[in-house]
């Protein structure tokens, strides 16, 4: 699937979602759901692997993205145990020690929203059981033994207040947190570099959130709600346009989505 040239059409969100309809009013009613819509290009033989090797890696760096941002136990605050077993503890020594310890004391130089999608479950919780998904998924070769795998998905997540909220709806209302993640995975020749077999190292990741509150490290993302809204001052943005790369956000102050 090629990248979208534009933000998509539709509604501009003024439509108001609710627990029978989460998506309403957003482009994401028309994507695909959950695991299904993360769909595996066909494999071949690069780097001096074989096709085998390259549907492996293929593979696992689906089961990666299902386990990290599609696991309901993971989307309700849980530990990504599933997703952190896919990866290499011999590739890259720090990644899992350093992923574990942000689990345990989430810092702003440590925070595990930059791979997991977690919400703190005393505060909100999924609106029914679907999250919406769009994206692509590429494969290239790199070094000798090196199988490279590049995904770029976004993420829709409708959520309740967990307390079924006081507003005059009942607790009816429902806000949706937007994830856009870039993630390059490495499966690793172990006849060639110091690796485990069937194992994925990560090359680099990309996270960008929409809908969450600002300057909060604490392991979750936090949607937020009409009463507690503020106007930022960063640049506003569109949260379903992937037609560009990714947004560099270190410094940037709070920005506005122009729908959700």
């Amino acid at each position: 699937t090629a990248r979208p040239t534009g933000a998509p059409g539709g509604s501009d969100g003024s439509e108001q979602a609710t627990r029978a309809h989460p998506f309403r009013g957003s482009p994401a009613l028309r994507w695909a759901d959950g695991a299904d819509a993360i769909e595996v290009p066909e494999a071949e033989a690069v780097a001096g692997m074989s096709k085998a090797d390259a549907e492996l890696a293929l593979r696992r760096t689906k089961e990666f993205l299902v386990a990290a941002n599609l696991d309901p136990d993971v989307i309700a605050g849980g530990r990504p145990e599933k997703a952190l077993g896919l990866l290499d503890p011999q590739a890259q020594k720090d990644l899992l020690p350093d992923q574990r310890r942000g689990l345990r004391e989430p810092s702003r130089e440590n925070d595990p929203v930059g791979l997991f999608s977690r919400f703190d479950p005393d505060e909100v919780r999924l609106a029914g059981d679907v999250v919406k998904v769009r994206g692509r998924m590429t494969l290239a070769g790199g070094k000798p033994g090196e199988i490279k795998v590049h995904a770029d998905y976004t993420f829709v997540y409708p959520l309740v207040r967990a307390d079924g909220g006081d507003g005059a709806d009942g607790g009816d209302h429902v806000e949706r947190t937007i994830v856009r993640r870039q993630i390059t995975t490495l499966l690793l020749d172990p006849e060639r570099w110091y690796a485990t077999p069937g194992k994925l190292a990560i090359h680099e990741y990309k996270v960008n959130t929409f809908n969450t509150a600002c300057a909060v490290y604490d392991g979750y993302l936090h949607p937020v709600f009409p009463e507690d809204r503020k106007q930022g001052t960063g640049p506003s943005v569109d949260p379903y346009d992937r037609s560009g790369g990714m947004r560099d956000t270190q410094g940037e102050e709070c920005g506005t989505v122009t729908r959700t």
